[in-house]
């Protein structure tokens, strides 16, 4: 097999890592314990981009007042600190504090040096878990350039509204979406993140967590689906990591091979 890595870079595109986990519920050193082993093994299967569930070091929490950091916070230094030492892009979710005093559901991203990225707040909360009566929504979407890939982030519920990924899918080359899921609804998840991907001509890279949490259960079901809707991930040598590479190049032919979504008629207003 081709070193990843390499293949990645001859494609234009990214070596991505699914790191889906059993969250510790309320336990961030057992949480970040488990997301260290994955970027350890991300970084040994040649990936270039680490994604991490929803609140990756709480589980789905509503005790913000507890457990939500400020940027600053012990959490968001360590995943900083882990891809700077892995030499690894990471997104990962963690609740966060707005110093305001509002508390946001967030995705963060991390560069290879460490550095916050760009950040994104949830915009469509799950109110059916009372998550609208603790946290404020984002009221905007976000756009980040991964290593010259241009990525829409996005998170859990969010998934349900198709307009949102509609309003930045002819700037994106991928989709990444992390969730806490919950299997009672897992023939959703696998139908919308394959749909995501179909509608706007792009990958869509989901990441959900497993194990239990809050009296849930999570099955995982994380992928990596490409601009035709195919699923594109694959097991690392190995290890139990899945991983897939994305393609800017492959997003384009789709979109100019077949060009349904994005069509003269059809492209937003601006």
């Amino acid at each position: 097999m081709p070193n990843s890595r390499n293949s990645a870079a001859e494609s234009d595109g990214l070596t991505v890592a699914l790191g889906e986990y059993d969250i510790g519920w309320h336990d961030a050193a057992r949480s970040l314990e488990r997301a260290r082993e994955l970027a350890r093994q991300a970084k040994s299967a040649g990936a270039d981009l680490l994604v991490l569930p929803e609140m990756c070091v709480t589980g789905f929490t509503m005790e913000a007042e507890s457990f939500a950091e400020a940027s600053d916070g012990p959490s968001v230094k360590a995943l900083s600190t882990l891809a700077r030492d892995e030499k690894l892009w990471i997104v990962a979710g963690v609740s966060m504090r707005k110093a305001e005093g509002r508390y946001v559901n967030s995705a963060l991203v991390f560069a290879p040096d460490g550095r916050l990225a760009a950040s994104y707040d949830k915009q469509r909360l799950f109110g059916y878990a009372q998550e609208t009566e603790v946290y404020s929504p984002g009221n905007s979407a976000c756009v980040v350039d991964i290593a010259g890939l241009r990525v829409g982030v996005f998170i859990c519920f969010d998934l349900r509204f198709p307009e949102l990924f509609r309003e930045v899918g002819p700037d994106v080359d991928a989709f990444v979406l992390i969730a806490n899921w919950p299997a009672t609804r897992q023939r959703h998840w696998e139908v919308l993140t394959q749909a995501r991907a179909i509608e706007n001509q792009c990958y869509m890279i989901a990441v959900n967590r497993t194990g239990e949490g809050g009296g849930l259960e999570y099955i995982g079901g994380s992928a990596i689906f490409d601009p035709r809707g195919e699923r594109c991930d694959h097991a690392a040598n190995n290890s139990p990591l899945r991983v897939g590479t994305v393609s800017k190049s492959a997003t384009e032919r789709a979109r100019k091979t077949f060009p349904l979504a994005y069509a003269p008629n059809s492209r937003r207003v601006k």
